[in-house]
């Protein structure tokens, strides 16, 4: 009874608990290094996000669902996607190192305004949210994003994770990553996309279960326009100074 209560073992056992603690802190920021390495490289198989839909519509029988996920590699993706999500969700994507602090302290100060605190994610957090957690608001959550950003920012150029991003988000319900959501809605490969086209899948990123690029509703249409005003004044594909086809 003495040892296994950590008296006369030689060791107590809330340091023999703290000594195991720590190794399985180190063993996940291990795997989580890891993961993010490998991913830099091989094309996820799929995501946390896709999972979590694939489970909810198993759970409600859903009938009639089906996911779609179809990777393709930047080059076999216009280079007009890229740049329309960037203009529609970060502006400052090739410069910040993951966090877009401007815009955080926007948000926090419309909050403190007494209005809702709105989202100020980057792509880089977009990435690392959709690809290795879940959907909610909680400091754990939203910890383990930074987490996760920092370590993609740190292990993968701007060009992996732009190519990540446009593969793994949701552009309809089940419609997962620029290949599936051009046929689906356009009836044509992601590298045939041209810029209304580009510019209509990125204007149904804030709600892409609610939204359809096409038909667009008014809303999607007009906020399509944006987006296409926001590329031609950052200067197009060449904003970004990623070599994928036109």
């Amino acid at each position: 009874m003495r040892s296994v209560l950590g008296i006369g073992s030689g060791r107590p056992l809330w340091r023999r608990l703290a000594r195991w603690t720590a190794l399985t802190v180190v063993a996940l920021i291990a795997l989580s290094v890891l993961a993010v390495l490998v991913l830099r490289f091989v094309p996820p198989l799929t995501s946390a996000f896709m999972v979590a839909r694939w489970v909810d519509a198993r759970a409600g029988a859903e009938r009639g669902f089906s996911l779609d996920y179809r990777w393709r590699p930047l080059e076999q993706i216009s280079a007009q996607l890229p740049i329309a999500v960037v203009a529609a969700e970060d502006q400052k994507f090739p410069s910040h190192r993951g966090f877009d602090l401007d815009a955080i302290r926007s948000a926090l100060d419309a909050a403190d305004e007494g209005g809702r605190l709105r989202g100020a994610s980057t792509i880089s957090q977009q990435v690392a949210k959709n690809l290795f957690l879940w959907s909610g608001r909680s400091f754990v959550r939203k910890g383990l994003e930074a987490y996760f950003t920092v370590l993609i920012e740190a292990l993968w150029p701007k060009r992996r994770i732009v190519e990540v991003y446009v593969n793994i988000a949701e552009f309809g319900d089940g419609i997962y990553g620029a290949e599936a959501a051009a046929r689906h809605y356009f009836g044509r490969p992601a590298s045939a996309l041209d810029a209304r086209q580009a510019a209509l899948l990125a204007a149904v990123l804030p709600n892409p279960r609610r939204y359809r690029a096409d038909p667009p509703s008014p809303f999607v249409a007009q906020r399509a326009a944006w987006i296409a005003r926001q590329v031609r004044q950052l200067g197009g594909p060449e904003y970004l100074g990623l070599d994928v086809p036109r």
